[in-house]
């Protein structure tokens, strides 16, 4: 059951939601800001995140730094794996968009298609992985990919939420950017909420 559906909400609860969410976006993009930790960072923010959602108040700080210490060395994988995979799909739309390599705009659209896609199964692992306390990345994946396999509508509104919050994170200025990310990381458990991703047990 959703708690903070439970009690009458004003708009001191959504000025204070906002601030706890801008703060939450600031923290994880210092987290991240060594790169090799952004594994780290962000699953331990999607359980903040879920956790919020789910009992209507964060986490002490003290569980947050231990689930932070345990997604290190998990996290590491993840992060090189996608931003492998980031630089591969940038590469080729570059190339595309330039005329460098055949197949014009209809290969440009595809690409552009699947890095949607891709987009919205990323965001679904980082939702099962803050189902699960911030860390599992191997789990998620896997999860993540059978539920968007099984739910394409669920993905589909994953990839739409993500899709936005990078065009409005290249629109914005870059000192607003990790604010953003806070705002993107609740909107994608929003969304996913309302769509299930996978049915899994929380660990």
């Amino acid at each position: 059951m959703d708690s903070r559906a439970d009690r009458r909400r004003d708009w001191r609860d959504t000025v204070s939601d906002a601030a706890d969410l801008a703060l939450l976006g600031i923290l994880t993009v210092l987290a991240a800001a060594p790169v090799l930790t952004a594994g780290a960072a962000v699953g331990t923010a999607s359980a903040a995140v879920h956790d919020w959602l789910t009992t209507g108040s964060w986490p002490p700080a003290r569980r947050t730094l231990s689930r932070f210490g345990r997604a290190l060395l998990p996290g590491v994988p993840a992060v090189l794996i996608g931003l492998a995979a980031a630089g591969l799909l940038v590469a080729d739309l570059a190339a595309l968009a330039t005329g460098r390599v055949p197949g014009g705009t209809v290969a440009l659209v595809l690409t552009i298609v699947v890095v949607t896609a891709l987009l919205g199964y990323a965001a679904a692992i980082v939702v099962e992985v803050g189902r699960t306390g911030g860390t599992g990345w191997r789990s998620a994946v896997i999860r993540a990919a059978r539920g968007c396999l099984d739910h394409p509508a669920n993905c589909a509104a994953l990839a739409g939420t993500s899709t936005v919050a990078v065009l409005v994170g290249a629109l914005v200025t870059p000192v607003a950017v990790p604010i953003l990310a806070g705002y993107a990381l609740a909107a994608l458990h929003a969304v996913a909420r309302r769509r299930p991703v996978a049915r899994v047990e929380l660990s």
